[in-house]
Parts: structure tokens; C-alpha cells; sequence
């Protein structure tokens, strides 16, 4: 079961839907035992991509989102595919406790569309 590190206060608004990290963000791909930990760095930038018409169903200014869009846009930046990324992105989202059926729908936008 991929987890996070304790992380408070890691991050920061920046403008519209972009934050940025402010202190790093650790993710266990897989178990802290068999597997990688991952840090996403101080200063990446990330956002909460949603089409403003599913603004309705996701908002992407709810915090219960950021951590897991901190993960998949760091994994993106640094050459992991989209579907790889998605499945961490999905991971992280059980993580904060993202309703399943919410969190199968973000999952599936990162893995098939591509917002910006």
C-alpha cells in the first residue's frame, strides 16, 4: 500500500489553481518496507486541473486534492508516463480519503485527457 510521510503545512496558493510545495512531500510507492520513496521538491508547482463545466463534482480548490496532484504532476515532471502516474495519483487520492466514486473519476480524467 503506497502512504505519505507525516506532511503539515507543505504547501502554498499561488495563483488560480496553481499551489507550490513549500516543504517536502514524501510518498511510499509501495510499502516503506519493499518500496521507493519519492519526495516531491520545495518549490514544484502544481494545480488541480478540472474543465470548468465538472467544477461542480471536483473542485479544484479543495485541499483534499492537492497532495495527490503535487505527486502525479512531480512523477509527470520527472518522465513517469500518465498511466503510471495516474495509478499513484489514484493512490494518493485513497490515501486522503477521496470517496471511491470520486476518486475513480479523477483517476480516469488523468489517465485519458489532458487539460492544459
Amino acid at each position: 500500500m503506497s502512504a505519505y510521510t507525516a506532511a503539515s503545512d507543505w504547501y502554498a496558493h499561488d495563483v488560480g489553481i496553481l499551489h507550490r510545495v513549500t516543504k517536502p512531500l514524501a510518498w511510499w510507492v509501495g510499502s516503506p518496507i519493499t518500496g521507493a520513496l519519492y519526495i516531491v521538491p520545495v518549490g514544484a508547482q502544481f494545480d488541480v486541473s478540472v474543465p470548468r463545466g465538472l467544477r461542480w463534482i471536483c473542485n479544484p480548490l479543495d485541499p483534499r486534492y492537492f497532495k495527490a496532484a503535487a505527486l502525479h504532476d512531480h512523477f509527470l515532471s520527472i518522465g513517469w508516463d500518465r498511466f503510471t502516474a495516474g495509478a499513484q495519483f489514484h493512490q494518493a487520492l485513497k490515501a486522503d480519503g477521496v470517496p471511491k466514486l470520486r476518486r475513480a473519476l479523477m483517476a480516469l480524467a488523468v489517465l485519458f485527457f489532458k487539460y492544459q
